[in-house]
Order: structure tokens, then C-alpha cells, then sequence
């Protein structure tokens, strides 16, 4: 039970730091379409993220390199989530679809 424990503990702790990172990626790229700053937003985030992903992987990896690659295989999933939940909710989805179908051709 204990070696089951601390094969799945690692998967789900990446999980968990995949659709923060990710989930945090995207409200930022919500945030900066509509911010007179986006570059504040984007490096704020990118160094919030980062270090947040990487105090986890450390803390889970805990100087064993098969919980490492089972936390980075949790943080996968955990991309893969993010991005199956925010396939509809893309900024600007729509309106490439309606300028897709303007006709610039000249009249005659």
C-alpha cells in the first residue's frame, strides 16, 4: 500500500502544479487582451508561475528522479486538462471566424 501511496501522491501533486501553472497561463492571457500593461502582466506571471512550479517539483521530487518524472507526468495531465476546458473560452475565437467570411473583392 505504502509503494502504490508514493507512486500516486507525486502524479497527483504535478496535476495539481500542471492546472495551476496552465489555469494561471491562460487568466493571464485573459487579463492582458484588455490591459494598458501587458507586459507587467506577462512577466509578474510568467516569474509567479515559474517559481511556484518549481518549489513544487522540488518538494515532490525530493531527490528521487522516478517521483520527479511522476510529478512532470502529473503536470502534463494537468496541461491537458486546462486545455480541454478552455477549448471554447479562447480570446479572439470568434471573431476570426467573422472576418474570415468578409468578402474583399471589389464590386463591379
Amino acid at each position: 500500500m505504502n509503494d502504490s501511496l508514493n507512486l500516486v501522491l507525486p502524479v497527483v501533486a504535478g496535476i495539481f502544479l500542471g492546472t495551476i501553472f496552465f489555469g494561471a497561463l491562460w487568466l493571464t492571457i485573459l487579463k492582458i487582451v484588455s490591459s494598458k500593461q501587458p507586459a507587467i502582466w506577462v512577466l509578474v506571471s510568467l516569474f509567479l508561475r515559474t517559481g511556484i512550479a518549481l518549489v513544487g517539483f522540488y518538494l515532490v521530487g525530493n531527490g528521487d528522479w522516478k517521483r520527479l518524472l511522476l510529478c512532470l507526468l502529473g503536470f502534463v495531465v494537468g496541461r491537458l486538462i486546462v486545455t480541454y476546458l478552455t477549448r471554447d473560452h479562447t480570446p479572439g475565437k470568434h471573431e476570426s471566424h467573422r472576418t474570415a467570411e468578409v468578402n474583399h473583392a471589389p464590386q463591379s
